[in-house]
């Protein structure tokens, strides 16, 4: 397995992160466990879960299948570099009751503490900020999270899907108080979603902070989508079918498809090496249901795309070039 530093921490983290949102509410418990395990045995050190996770009324319950796999002992906690996020409302469906949502100072303070009892243990490796909240200052939330740090309660505070100048934002309010600040972002990011290259992907750079990808495979898009449909007969859903209604989108999946096939590489594994190739990106977030999904997201790991290869994916798949170029008209 291959390890890098996650930003400027002193935290050496897999390059490929296992991510737990479909453990509940897609894969059962004792899957979930199993995949888990098998991910440890791999190498794979880094896991990534959110309070949410679970959905609608089972919120939580991603968060507690990471706890139960935590108390089987084995070592599991202390070789797990543990990622957890806070931000979104815990209650049933509908408006959240006042202050139990969001990043005031008072929600940080129960997530952080109902989090932690979920996973069964006393430290969050990197607390993560689901969203930007518009309403609390950062003044206030690097107050919260720096007693979270003196209790032991977090190590580090990362975000997930905030734009460029909120990163910034973020870090110049810590820097004044002293404060580490964020040292990784989450953001949507693959071969057919590049606009994090325009400023969110400098933003995190300049900063020190590491790039988690989430979803890599743009909704199962970049997964062989088409390949599928024709030689299994398997029906495409959700965002990935959506997608492939506009024609332009179907065509460039069909380009994609037929360049790996022609160099005989799956497309999951290959969309998920482009990232590993790219200026500023920790790892991805894989997020498998299956032990199969695994394997395939580990073969990732040793697969070499070439300068050739990575050219043509580039003309499939034209990222927006730097800043600030990337906005002229």
């Amino acid at each position: 397995m291959e390890y890098t530093q996650l930003g400027r921490t002193g935290l050496k983290v897999s390059r490929i992160v296992l991510g737990t949102m479909n453990f509940g509410p897609q894969t059962d418990e004792a899957t979930s466990h199993a995949i888990m395990d098998a991910a440890l045995d791999a190498g794979l050190n880094f896991v990534d879960t959110a309070n949410v996770y679970g959905w609608g009324e089972n919120k939580g319950r991603t968060e507690e299948i990471v706890g139960t796999w935590f108390a089987k002992g084995g070592g599991r906690r202390d070789k797990t570099v543990l990622a957890t996020k806070v931000y979104g409302n815990m209650g049933a469906d509908g408006p959240a009751w006042p202050n139990h949502d969001r990043l005031s100072a008072v929600n940080i303070r129960r997530a952080v503490d109902a989090s932690l009892k979920r996973l069964q243990t006393d430290y969050i490796d990197v607390y993560q900020f689901h969203h930007i909240d518009r309403s609390t200052p950062f003044e206030e939330i690097w107050q919260a999270i720096g007693v979270l740090i003196q209790q032991g309660k977090i190590l580090y505070a990362g975000s997930s899907n905030f734009p460029g100048y909120k990163i910034a934002q973020a870090n110049e309010i810590a820097r004044t108080h002293g404060r580490v600040g964020l040292v990784s972002e989450q953001c949507l990011y693959n071969l057919a979603e590049r606009r994090a290259e325009m400023e969110v992907i400098p933003a995190a750079q300049d900063y020190g902070l590491g790039v988690i990808p989430w979803s890599p495979l743009h909704g199962g898009l970049l997964g062989g989508v088409l390949k599928k449909e024709a030689t299994e007969g398997r029906r495409t859903s959700g965002r990935a079918a959506d997608a492939l209604k506009d024609t332009r989108t179907r065509e460039q999946i069909q380009a994609y498809e037929d360049l790996l096939d022609k160099h005989g590489i799956e497309p999951g594994e290959a969309a998920l090496a482009w990232l590993l190739t790219r200026p500023g990106v920790t790892g991805p977030i894989v997020g498998p249901r299956t032990q199969e999904q695994l394997d395939s997201a580990l073969r990732a790991l040793d697969l070499d795309l070439d300068a050739e290869l990575l050219a043509a994916l580039d003309e499939i798949f034209p990222g927006p070039g730097p800043s600030p170029e990337a906005f002229a008209w």
